[in-house]
């Protein structure tokens, strides 16, 4: 499979996010360019558009591309969402017809999702699994996750059959980019295997990213500071 083109340096974080998510799931289903263009409606110079960063999908083209992969859409709708909130800050119309026009109501997932980031100070979005995989194990006693500003959490990690844990969660496939357990686990664990992430809140921040590409780029992974499988491999030895 070719390797895909570099992501402009220019690309804000949360499109980068739904972009990285939907190569992946591109990749994963082995579709061709022409392939989406005729499973999807949308031609394969709009695709190249959207997949290398150029353009911005309209949410009716993520939906097409996870009912032809064959996944639930919602997390990847929500990506769409804080990705859409960049563009609008940022317009440019040389992008053209692309850009989606503002919606009206939107998933309550979505709401949510937009409230942590404000409340946060972040435009990570939510904690995303790759769709494909089911990944999260939070922890089932500690319930669901809710951000609390100022609220940290202790870190006791041990080694259970050859693996590192925190006790927050069990996962080793989530992909992460927002407050949840997993990213607590993996905050704990980039602290105890030498990688500052800063405070330990459960929210996918900019130190806690920085952490990430310093333990990927000594494990010899691409530092693009995503927690996937193969970096939760690391963590978790």
């Amino acid at each position: 499979m070719p390797r895909w083109k570099e992501l402009p340096d220019s690309l804000d974080e949360r499109s980068r996010r739904l972009v990285v998510q939907l190569r992946r799931l591109k990749d994963h289903s082995g579709m061709s360019l022409s392939s989406l263009q005729s499973k999807t409606g949308y031609s394969r110079s709009s695709w190249e558009r959207y997949l290398n960063g150029r353009a911005l999908p309209p949410r009716r083209a993520v939906e097409e591309l996870a009912r032809v992969g064959g996944v639930d859409p919602t997390r990847l709708l929500v990506l769409h969402e804080v990705a859409e909130e960049a563009w609008r800050q940022e317009p440019d119309t040389s992008k053209g017809p692309d850009l989606p026009q503002s919606r009206g109501a939107r998933r309550t997932v979505v709401i949510g999702v937009l409230v942590a980031v404000v409340l946060g100070g972040l435009v990570a979005g939510l904690l995303v699994v790759a769709p494909w995989e089911n990944g999260g194990s939070a922890s089932p006693s500690r319930g669901a996750f809710a951000y609390k500003a100022g609220k940290t959490y202790p870190c006791v990690v041990k080694h259970k059959a050859g693996r590192l844990y925190a006790g927050y969660s069990s996962t080793s496939t989530a992909l992460l980019a927002g407050p949840g357990w997993d990213v607590v686990e993996a905050q704990c664990l980039l602290r105890h295997l030498g990688f500052d992430p800063g405070v330990v809140d459960g929210v996918y921040g900019p130190d806690t990213t920085r952490a990430v590409k310093r333990l990927q780029d000594k494990a010899g992974l691409p530092p693009d500071g995503l927690v996937g499988p193969h970096t939760w491999q690391v963590l978790r030895k």
